[in-house]
């Protein structure tokens, strides 16, 4: 009888173990850097040749793009931009030199949310709004898609599937965690990079100043190891 007086007390406990174990799995999945549910992501390319992606997340912004761009144009480097909509609103001349210059633009949605538990319309609006935007800077390329903070679950990749669109994720991301110095930024690229890796910076804003010192030491020590360097969409063609 005691048992049985126990027995809700018990199924709570087991129901809310079971709701939280699927919370995590989904969290985990949402956070995924080689797995979506719906279309494809790639996070790196397996390849023979040195080849690699240098991308850039956030922006464009004052405190970082022309710095970025005159290293990239010194050292002849293509790269690709994954840049917001809000930003590319606030600072359209910087879009624009981006697209001049001849690097790719990505999306990085509008407000940079995290796309995990939005509506669909809500999806196609960041996306959408932030298509807008970069083909007004007067790039004509093809626009890959990397999301906010690497998250992804249900409504985001499904948009992404339909619309025939790649979610483009990384295999090397020096500057994502805490606040690390250029020379660690450099050593952390330099050894984690592999032929076909896709490396993800963050030099836009202004306390990212240490990125931007790593930028042209990271192109350096790649180039003398063999490396070149390809946008986003020149790697995936040649897989």
């Amino acid at each position: 009888m005691k048992w049985l007086r126990r027995r809700p007390t018990i199924i709570t406990a087991v129901s809310l173990v079971l709701v939280l174990a699927t919370a995590a799995a989904l969290w985990n999945v949402a956070s995924a850097r080689t797995f979506q549910f719906f279309g494809e992501l790639v996070d790196r390319v397996e390849t023979g040749e040195k080849v690699v992606a240098l991308t850039f997340d956030d922006g464009p912004d004052p405190a970082g793009t022309q710095q970025v761009l005159d290293v990239l144009a010194a050292e002849q480097v293509p790269a690709t931009f994954f840049l917001m909509g809000r930003d590319l609103e606030q600072h359209p001349d910087l879009g624009r030199r981006i697209a001049l210059a001849g690097h790719e633009i990505g999306n990085h949605t509008y407000h940079h949310r995290r796309m995990v538990g939005v509506l669909p319309s809500t999806v196609a609006k960041e996306i959408e709004d932030t298509d807008a935007r970069i083909r007004d800077t007067g790039y004509r390329g093809p626009i890959h898609f990397r999301p906010p903070h690497g998250k992804k679950l249900f409504a985001l990749p499904h948009y992404l599937a339909r619309h025939d669109r790649t979610t483009i994720m990384w295999d090397v991301e020096p500057d994502s965690a805490g606040s690390p110095q250029a020379e660690e930024i450099t050593e952390q690229t330099l050894a984690r990079t592999r032929p076909g890796s896709i490396i993800l910076l963050h030099p836009m804003y202004g306390g990212r100043d240490q990125t931007r010192q790593a930028l042209g030491p990271i192109i350096t020590g790649l180039k003398e190891r063999g490396y070149r360097f390809v946008t986003v969409s020149a790697l995936l063609r040649g897989r």
